[in-house]
């Protein structure tokens, strides 16, 4: 009985992990890649299309769907990506701009709970285009040299080169595409 117990635990636990991780865990780059980069680059061209896509296949109800227990709604997951690649296109700016920024980090969990995060999507569809084509614009024009550079994460307490913030927000437009999946 208690084995029985046991592999239902572990299936739940299983079946949690995927509905909070759908595409995987996120693993950091070890080295700078010009073709990974590439391909991290292409994630975030297409993204804006996807997401309008998808959003747009959706009836008003499932915008309040949750992609797991607890989880955000898909209204506030869209919110999210927008406020996350904002703050990143910023990050990639102080960092180019500046010597070795300590960034300040935003409590995600607090803003989905901001009176924004119930409102119509749109604005932030839109604001998630802008901020992705400005994003891939300063990015096609950076050096090798300034993909080094990066940021300081003082919560993380670690350093970020921009080569691998490109890698983490790919796997972010992954990451909460399938979560949006998922709230169909």
């Amino acid at each position: 009985m208690q084995g029985l117990f046991n592999l239902q635990i572990t299936q739940k636990t299983r079946i949690m992990e995927h509905l909070k991780f759908p595409v995987g865990r996120f693993s950091m780059p070890s080295a700078f890649s010009a073709s990974e980069l590439r391909d991290n680059m292409s994630i975030l061209r297409s993204m804006p299309d996807e997401l309008e896509a998808l959003v747009g296949s959706m009836d008003p109800k499932q915008l309040e769907n949750a992609y797991r227990p607890e989880g955000w709604t898909a209204r506030q997951v869209i919110h999210h990506i927008c406020d996350s690649h904002t703050h990143a296109l910023i990050r990639f700016k102080w960092s180019l701009s500046e010597d070795e920024p300590i960034i300040k980090p935003y409590r995600e969990g607090d803003y989905a709970r901001l009176y924004d995060y119930a409102m119509p999507v749109e604005p932030s569809l839109v604001m998630i285009r802008a901020v992705h084509e400005k994003l891939l614009y300063l990015m096609e024009h950076m050096t090798e040299e300034e993909w080094g550079r990066g940021f300081h994460h003082p919560e993380s307490k670690r350093h970020f080169r921009l080569y691998e913030v490109a890698a983490l927000y790919a796997w972010h437009c992954r990451h909460h595409l399938a979560h949006i999946k998922l709230c169909l």
